[in-house]
């Protein structure tokens, strides 16, 4: 498996377990993601994405996505795509 970074977290909404992403990569609902930092280390998968309270299929660079984790994830914690070594 290799990693390269796609992102940053800037807000975790603890309430409701929702992770806001700042893209510098394309990331699509099926993909899986880890999320490094300080206090942060895991990989879920893509399970749905919303961008201004709207599923999406993916995002962009440049973009915002919210998303729920599977664990609570702080501000700027990195966020890598997972994919498969070739």
């Amino acid at each position: 498996m290799t990693e390269h970074q796609i992102g940053t977290v800037t807000h975790y909404f603890d309430h409701i377990g929702v992770a806001v992403l700042a893209l510098t990569e394309v990331l699509r609902v099926g993909e899986t993601i880890h999320i490094h930092g300080h206090a942060t280390d895991f990989t879920q998968n893509v399970d749905s994405m919303q961008i201004e309270h709207k599923a999406v299929s993916e995002g962009k660079p440049g973009q915002d996505v919210a998303m729920k984790t599977a664990q609570k994830a702080h501000p700027r914690d990195v966020v890598y795509k997972v994919t498969a070594a070739d």
